[in-house]
């Protein structure tokens, strides 16, 4: 996200300030938000509309249009999730939360919210429905077994490491087989190299990591088993990487998709050995990292 306005980087410490109460005082933050008012637990969500005010003004696209949806999408999250809370308290999955994974994964994935935001700031969108997503399912819903907590223990890293050095070796040989990665030298500084992990860590890999572990495969596990949901979650993140890269005009990137597929199996496989989506994000990050700068 190069030249960000100073109102663009309020909204964005807005946005990730609410991320961080939930992956560093999740406990609390929903303790407290359950004792608000339902009214006010209802309508809070419509705050976060304040990012987009903020980031489209300075970058002179602001819409009022786009205004009431992004004000009105975290409630219709909240409310959906009120609902499902009451007719599903087992947590086994309900319509509702299908719905409302299937619309943030195909508005994301297919770019439809983009041109709301100013060019190169389109990551604030994405991190605007990510807290919708966060307030919505772990205040509102309380779905369990989430593991969003980013207080990293030792834990988290020889699980995210330990499933990077399985998925590397053989992915990479697949990779150069398909021609899809090619090595090249690169020799970043180490200050460069670090802020860059760090800007993928989050901004990258921790909402998809959100998205497909903790939401889809979580909720997976409760309808078709771990090893089931395990791989649906991989080929759906495997498929949502369809459109990327594509090279000679391709529609369909089969390469990507495959490649990406495996890579969502370790993910995942990281992700369910704690339930903790620190331990994943690491080795996504990793993988996107190593990525970047060698390949």
């Amino acid at each position: 996200m190069q030249n960000m306005t100073h109102t663009a980087i309020v909204a964005l410490v807005g946005e990730l300030a609410v991320a961080a109460a939930f992956g560093f005082a999740g406990e609390r933050t929903v303790r407290a938000i359950r004792r608000w008012p339902v009214w006010l637990r209802m309508a809070a969500p419509a705050l976060l509309v304040a990012a987009y005010a903020l980031t489209a003004l300075s970058g002179h696209v602001f819409r009022w249009g786009w205004f009431a949806f992004y004000a009105a999408v975290p409630v219709g999250i909240t409310w959906l999730l009120t609902k499902a809370a009451k007719v599903d308290p087992e947590q086994r999955g309900n319509w509702r939360d299908a719905i409302i994974l299937l619309a943030l994964g195909l508005s994301v994935d297919l770019r439809w919210l983009e041109s709301a935001w100013p060019h190169d700031l389109e990551a604030l969108g994405k991190i605007l429905l990510v807290d919708a997503g966060l307030y919505g399912f772990l205040a509102i819903r309380q779905l369990s077994g989430v593991g969003f907590d980013f207080r990293l223990h030792w834990t988290d890293w020889k699980t995210g490491l330990r499933e990077l050095i399985f998925f590397a070796p053989p992915v990479i040989l697949l990779g150069l087989a398909l021609g899809f990665i090619h090595p090249h030298a690169s020799r970043p500084g180490v200050g460069k190299a670090i802020l860059e992990w760090i800007e993928i860590f989050f901004f990258i890999a921790v909402p998809e990591e959100l998205f497909f572990r903790t939401w889809v495969q979580n909720l997976l596990e409760r309808r078709v088993g771990r090893t089931a949901a395990l791989a649906i979650a991989s080929v759906v993140f495997g498929l949502s990487h369809f459109n990327k890269r594509n090279v000679g005009g391709a529609v369909f990137n089969w390469r990507y998709v495959l490649l990406a597929t495996i890579a969502g199996v370790f993910y995942g496989r990281a992700w369910r050995e704690r339930r903790r989506i620190a331990a994943s994000t690491i080795t996504h990050t990793f993988v996107d990292w190593i990525w970047s700068w060698w390949f």
